[in-house]
C-alpha cells in the first residue's frame, strides 16, 4: 500500500464505489485495518474531494442499513449447515 494517505483514500473510495464494498472488504484488499478505511473516507477524504466523499458516504450509510440484515443471513447459513 502507498504510503501517501490521500491517494490511499482515493483507492479506497474508488474500490468501494466500483465494487459497492464494505469497509471491511476494503481493508482486507488494502491490507490495512477497518478503522483506517473507516478514517480514511468519513473524515480525511471529506477535506480532499468532497464529490467522491459523497458518493462513498451513500454506499457506507447503505451497507451500515443493512448490515444487521447480512448478519442474520450469516446466522441463518451457520445454523442451517449444522
Amino acid at each position: 500500500m502507498r504510503t501517501n494517505i490521500e491517494e490511499r483514500a482515493r483507492e479506497l473510495a474508488e474500490y468501494i464505489i466500483a465494487e459497492k464494498g464494505t469497509v471491511r472488504a476494503a481493508a482486507a484488499k488494502f491490507g490495512v485495518s477497518k478503522s483506517t478505511v473507516h478514517k480514511d473516507l468519513s473524515e480525511r477524504l471529506r477535506l480532499w474531494d468532497l464529490a467522491l466523499y459523497e458518493q462513498v458516504k451513500t454506499i457506507l450509510e447503505t451497507n451500515k442499513a443493512e448490515r444487521h440484515l447480512r448478519g442474520g443471513e450469516a446466522t441463518r447459513r451457520k445454523y442451517k449447515r449444522s
